[in-house]
């Protein structure tokens, strides 16, 4: 496609307002276009929450409004309030960033196409996608789909480490922990939330034991492994960057520096890398999926092998959301 690829985003929260903010850091002349934003809240709150961010901090680029339309580094964006996509007019859109988390059923999720967009990209896992992917794993898959789910930020960052762990060294079995910040998901004060009552707990006090999302995932991404890798989750008192700690069976028996070199080689926009004693924070607005913490890799006594990576759960997403939209468009081109 030889002009930029035009997209809208649906649902200014913290992955639609992570999208508006890596489109704003692209070098110029853009790939993509922001063409619409829509959301349930008033056009100055999305103004002001994309120019002020508790975890990013102030956005590099002029941020208004006037009347309709909001003001993005010099580039006018269509604004509009509606609960259904539906209702705008989106017929010059390519790709709609549906980042609600609310496209649980196919007509909600079909809305952006009704609207007049060629196809649909979800922020978040979605039964009622065509299908999912995630990049380093199963993204050649995609064909000419109209309605894609980017599965979760936590499976982004697993099923590459897995499939590239299984290519080299064969997986047996293995179990992910994921060291998760905490979300909107959870309450800031103790406050009924749901049926699993650890998640009704104040976010902010307390490491909690729950599940994750990725499980499941992970089955449908790489179907040769089905059953193979279990997983949990810990919500911890952070508001950015989690983490995966994966200790695995492999059925052969490398060396500590054998997986390293793989790892390393595998996809590096995918699979990032540090030998520096990092801690959480210092992984803030980092692109990859995942990055690799090279000191706390180690290899025991019949194959059991530990990799331990940081992920930025919504920076890293989000660079994923660019990257699938491009294959989405490319491969209807």
């Amino acid at each position: 496609m030889t002009r930029p690829i035009r997209f809208a985003i649906n649902g200014f929260g913290r992955i639609g307002r992570a999208i508006a903010r890596q489109w704003m850091a692209m070098p110029k002349p853009r790939q993509f276009e922001l063409v619409a934003v829509n959301d349930i809240a008033p056009i100055e709150t999305c103004a002001y929450l994309l120019e002020f961010d508790s975890v990013y901090g102030p956005a590099q680029g002029d941020i208004s409004q006037m009347g309709t339309n909001l003001w993005i580094s010099g580039e006018q964006v269509r604004f509009s309030q509606e609960t259904t996509l539906d209702r705008v007019d989106l017929r010059d859109v390519d790709v709609v960033f549906e980042s609600t988390g609310k496209a649980i059923d196919r007509d909600f999720a079909a809305a952006g196409l009704r609207a007049g967009a060629q196809k649909v990209l979800i922020s978040g896992p979605s039964a009622v996608a065509d299908i999912t992917v995630v990049e380093g794993a199963n993204a050649n898959l995609l064909a000419n789909q109209k309605i894609v789910s980017n599965a979760s930020c936590t499976t982004n960052a697993l099923a590459p480490l897995i499939k590239a762990l299984d290519q080299a060294f064969g997986v047996q079995s293995g179990h992910m922990t994921t060291i998760h910040c905490y979300t909107g998901s959870q309450p800031t004060i103790d406050a009924p939330r749901g049926p699993a009552l650890e998640r009704n707990r104040a976010a902010a006090l307390s490491m909690v034991p729950t599940t994750t999302s990725a499980t499941q995932l992970m089955d449908q991404i790489l179907p040769d492994m089905k059953g193979r890798v279990t997983g949990c989750a810990v919500r911890v008192p952070t508001a950015s960057v989690s983490a995966v700690d994966l200790t695995c069976v492999l059925e052969k028996r490398p060396k500590v520096e054998d997986v390293h070199g793989h790892l390393r080689d595998y996809a590096p926009q995918i699979i990032g890398w540090t030998d520096r004693p990092l801690v959480s924070s210092d992984l803030k607005a980092r692109s990859e999926s995942l990055v690799i913490a090279e000191p706390q890799t180690s290899v025991m006594a019949g194959g059991l092998t530990r990799v331990f990576g940081w992920y930025d759960n919504e920076w890293g997403f989000s660079a994923r959301m660019f990257d699938v939209a491009q294959r989405m468009i490319s491969d209807q081109a």
